[in-house]
């Protein structure tokens, strides 16, 4: 039995978290608000029950429609190279679990997150909701058009790989702002890449290499 069926809070988990935050330290991990966010928001609450005890693990983990929840350490390290600003508004193309966006809303005003698997999203909306969230909403459509209605974003991020960064979210993107995705071919290794919007014109700079499930069209039903 797990340590989340036999205890009533997520505090059962306190020496596995401090563990895992002393471990992104150690691997660069400097921005201490997103350090707090990792702190603050139960990662054991975004995982399979039957996998609550591996949630401060540093590694990937299935969830529901053949998707993830992302290594601790790549979900750091993109959300520090996203540098949100407590007054920023981000939007995520992949809200799988809820997890980075339960993060994002302890960093930013608004966050939109967009998931395909309406069953997911669903999920996903009802976590964030008991963890008093409120500055999150959550579709279930085609990330890759983006959600023009909240549009201009500060930030965006996708945690699902793409060959390229979608067109509508690039135009959706503000002046100034940048986005985080995995470029690369699905099903292999993919660059993460940040990408600055200055001037109409957009900085590339890549960082690490990832993997990711695809990015992929349309809204599915689960099975």
């Amino acid at each position: 039995m797990s340590k989340l069926e036999t205890a009533g809070t997520p505090d059962a988990y306190a020496e596995e978290r401090k563990d895992l935050l002393a471990a992104l330290r150690s691997r660069g991990v400097r921005d201490e608000r997103v350090l707090k966010a990792l702190e603050a928001v139960p990662r054991e609450r975004f995982v399979e029950p039957a996998r609550a005890d591996l949630a401060y693990a540093d590694q990937a983990l299935p969830i529901a429609c053949g998707q993830t929840i992302s290594q601790p350490y790549v979900v750091a390290a993109m959300t520090e190279a996203l540098a949100v600003a407590p007054h920023h508004k981000v939007l995520e193309i992949g809200t799988g679990s809820g997890y980075q966006a339960a993060l994002l809303a302890h960093l930013a005003a608004k966050v939109v997150t967009i998931e395909r698997y309406p069953t997911l999203a669903e999920a996903a909306r009802e976590r964030l909701q008991a963890l008093g969230l409120k500055n999150v909403i959550v579709l279930a459509r085609d990330g890759a058009l983006g959600a023009p209605e909240h549009a201009p974003f500060d930030r965006i991020i996708v945690t699902a790989a793409a060959a390229k960064v979608p067109p509508a979210l690039l135009d959706q993107l503000a002046e100034g702002g940048i986005l985080v995705a995995p470029i690369g071919s699905a099903g292999g290794v993919q660059d993460l890449v940040r990408l600055e919007k200055r001037g109409g014109k957009i900085e590339r700079q890549e960082f690490m290499a990832v993997r990711f499930v695809p990015l992929l069209p349309g809204v599915a039903e689960t099975h």
